[in-house]
């Protein structure tokens, strides 16, 4: 799969680790040339330095060709933003966002957006390891 995430993170350096060590084309954006310090040493795809709500960065990416767009920077409005063009401007079919406040993920999972809420996750895991 040609797989695009935004952020580089630890979250996103992460995954872009795992996804290219499984096989996949991975190309990371982010604006800050530091953060693909976080990548590992192994990683073979591309890191690009750029603004993944900017069409033009978006387009060096590949996500005319993507099969799937992640985006995990720590602005959940810069996420949304991403993952609407993603999904509605360039047909990506598989469009993931990390929202962190419960309330809106909920309004953006209505909006018809997959998304993914640490906040809801952590809580979840941790009430199970106390009741459970």
């Amino acid at each position: 799969m040609k797989i695009v995430i935004m952020g580089c993170g630890r979250v996103g350096a992460q995954l872009a680790g795992m996804l290219d060590e499984d096989g996949h084309e991975v190309t990371v954006v982010d604006s800050d040339t530091y953060s693909f310090r976080r990548l590992p040493a192994s990683f073979k795809g591309k890191p690009l330095v750029g603004d993944g709500t900017d069409e033009d960065y978006l387009k060096k990416a590949g996500i005319e060709e993507a099969d799937a767009f992640i985006a995990v920077t720590q602005g959940d409005n810069r996420n949304v933003m991403a993952a609407q063009i993603a999904k509605h401007m360039y047909n990506v079919p598989r469009v993931i966002c990390r929202i962190y406040d419960p309330l809106r993920e909920e309004m953006y999972q209505t909006l018809g957006l997959e998304t993914i809420s640490p906040t809801m996750v952590g809580a979840k895991l941790l009430r199970d390891k106390v009741v459970g």
